[in-house]
């Protein structure tokens, strides 16, 4: 694993052998309240196991990345320009893959600018929050409110992690960890994608793309997946007895896999 700062956006890469290589790199986008370290996990070797160049960045304000100091005047615009300042080095154009929050940011990306293709994984839909807001409201309060306390500050708790994850079980350890490595989220991005900057679905270029969802997603519900692939004119995969986390789930190959296959198909 390598970590590279590309004026100061921290990027995670693991690099396939070169007997192996395939030609399109992948590029991978997380969700709200992490960075890079989400796909390093087990999706990063994974990919570069089956040949792929595989990179993970940590937006604005994220991780290593610059930001920190600012990270509430940070819009979903910008985090769409860091997708591109890492994205425009490659050789040729990667394979977008993002989650939850990166997979909003996937989506505004395409109204701008071109990728071989496109990997929607839990993602906020074209529609925005509302809806995820709503959902959890009625299905999750306590969950809705330690997500609200970690907007101002508050450390994720293990069990506020657990519950917005995780369906599958998970050891202490772990969860402990991933704790430590939560952070807040901008208040503008939230704002962005729930009023103010949702995507046009229209506007998106004509690619392939990938929509997976999780059965028992608490943030995103498999209904809302089910929504973006239908504003995509697309089907959606929902994994049964897997939560948010896809990438880091107990069954997290099985997504890892659907994802491979599909490449394979597409002949990226």
């Amino acid at each position: 694993m390598t970590r590279a700062n590309t004026v100061t956006l921290e990027v995670l890469s693991k690099k396939s052998t070169p007997a192996k290589r395939r030609p399109t790199p992948l590029l991978f986008v997380h969700g709200a309240y992490t960075g890079a370290w989400c796909w390093a996990e087990n999706f990063l070797g994974f990919f570069a196991a089956a040949g792929y160049d595989s990179h993970a960045v940590s937006l604005s304000g994220h991780g290593a990345s610059r930001g920190r100091h600012n990270l509430d005047s940070l819009s979903i615009l910008d985090y769409v320009n860091d997708v591109y300042e890492v994205a425009e080095k490659f050789a040729v154009q990667p394979v977008l893959i993002g989650h939850s929050m990166g997979g909003f940011v996937v989506q505004k990306y395409l109204e701008q600018h071109a990728a071989a293709a496109a990997v929607l994984m839990c993602s906020v839909p074209p529609q925005g929050l509302m809806a995820s807001a709503v959902s959890m409201m009625f299905s999750k309060p306590s969950l809705m409110n330690d997500l609200n306390s970690m907007m101002g500050g508050s450390g994720a708790s293990i069990e506020t992690l657990r519950d917005a994850l995780f369906a599958q079980p998970v050891a202490v350890d772990d969860l402990a960890r991933f704790s430590q490595l939560t952070q807040r989220e901008s208040h503008r991005a939230i704002w962005d994608m729930t009023l103010f900057n949702l995507p046009h679905p229209s506007r998106l270029r004509d690619m392939p793309v990938l929509v997976q969802g999780a059965e028992f997603d608490h943030l995103i519900p498999s209904s809302l997946v089910e929504m973006t692939a239908r504003s995509l004119n697309t089907e959606a995969t929902i994994f049964p007895g897997m939560g948010h986390g896809l990438m880091l789930e107990r069954d997290w190959k099985k997504p890892a896999q659907q994802i491979l296959d599909w490449l394979g198909e597409h002949e990226l």
